[in-house]
């Protein structure tokens, strides 16, 4: 998705596609290991297994995108931030929360309404079904861009160690929420107190890659690789110590937000400094990808419920590994079809509609750049 605050980066839309298809793949394990298809055993399969990493990718490329920006440019205008990022995410969610809200209609309450701010915690509609339970992060999503202007400029004049700083704050809440909460892994994978700080390493990141961008440049192939294999072993490990839905308890789960994002962070860094270009209709397929991805999210559950609904025990071939790549085929495609048209006849429309939101936001004498600190 092209931005009007800094030239377009096809690199990250890249990763916006990589990380929609990690968190299709991990629902698609879970539908089709649920209807009889064969388990995932080996801990490096966790990437699929344990493909809500995705999430995880998500939200640190979120901090690195718009701390890119405001190193860019310098002051943000709060109104108009907040005005893009609501025409970005606000229509196409509002229609899944009433998808969510009409399923749910036989036990619906006045006060469920307020769920619309907050679809990561309690008995929200949105978490009702599978049909619509991706909706959970786009509140944590929203928190981040209301409070991101002020943290960027408190770490353009602070620099590194401000950032650093909220860090250690968050480890801290993290330690002190874990003494209180008998389900403390899904606390730490669906609240502030379990992500917000994956904004923050995203952040940093985009501090470090400004700084250092022609180092990485001329070592992002080596980097890339090592970047690549830290996060497969971070997931593996995961998989190995405190698998997400077996471990409603485990102190693994304290850091591990920390850690998921510091190796995306470090896949996102060398993957934008890589300059080889790919093959055209590879660069061209995981662009097109990542602008449709928040359709591509959205929906993916809702299709992916439909699937295995009405081809759930489809076994064409009888042999296990066929049949399932055959129904990932069929379910991968149709949710790209369906999220192309969806960001046509929703997103978009809404998205012409943004402007820039760089700029000083008074008509006083502007004053000399604010240079990050280390």
């Amino acid at each position: 998705m092209k931005s009007l605050n800094i030239p377009y980066q096809p690199r990250l839309d890249q990763l916006r596609w990589l990380a929609a298809t990690l968190v299709f793949l991990f629902h698609f394990y879970l539908q089709y290991h649920g209807n009889g298809g064969p388990a995932l055993e080996s801990r490096w399969a966790a990437l699929v297994t344990q493909g809500h990493t995705g999430v995880g990718l998500f939200f640190t490329l979120s901090g690195f995108l718009f701390m890119q920006i405001a190193l860019v440019q310098k002051t943000i205008v709060y109104r108009d931030f907040v005005r893009n990022r609501v025409l970005r995410i606000v229509p196409l969610f509002l229609v899944i929360f009433l998808v969510a809200t009409s399923i749910g209609r036989d036990t619906f309450q006045p006060q469920d309404l307020l769920y619309v701010f907050a679809t990561n915690l309690g008995h929200a509609p949105t978490s009702g079904t599978a049909v619509t339970g991706a909706a959970w992060t786009i509140s944590l999503e929203f928190l981040f861009y209301l409070v991101f202007p002020f943290l960027a400029r408190f770490a353009i004049e602070g620099g590194k160690r401000y950032l650093l700083k909220l860090l250690v704050l968050m480890v801290f809440f993290k330690l002190a929420a874990y003494g209180v909460n008998d389900n403390s892994t899904l606390m730490y994978f669906s609240t502030f107190v379990g992500r917000f700080d994956q904004f923050l390493v995203g952040m940093l990141a985009a501090m470090l890659y400004r700084q250092r961008q022609a180092w990485l440049q001329r070592h992002a192939p080596w980097l890339l690789a090592c970047a690549a294999a830290l996060v497969v072993y971070d997931t593996a490990t995961m998989q190995r110590l405190a698998p997400f839905g077996a471990t409603p308890k485990s102190a693994f789960w304290i850091l591990w937000s920390m850690v998921e994002s510091a190796g995306w962070a470090a896949f996102i860094v060398a993957w934008a400094a890589f300059r080889p270009a790919l093959p055209g209709i590879v660069e061209r397929m995981l662009c097109q990808g990542g602008k449709i991805s928040f359709s591509f999210y959205l929906l993916h559950m809702g299709l992916l419920d439909v699937l295995f609904r009405h081809a759930g025990a489809w076994r064409p071939t009888g042999q296990a590994v066929l049949d399932g790549a055959l129904l990932l085929a069929i379910g991968y495609g149709a949710t790209w079809a369906l999220a192309t048209l969806c960001y046509q006849a929703i997103e978009e429309p809404f998205l012409r509609m943004r402007r820039n939101y760089g700029g000083s936001p008074s008509p006083a004498p502007a004053a000399a750049p604010v240079r990050a600190k280390d």
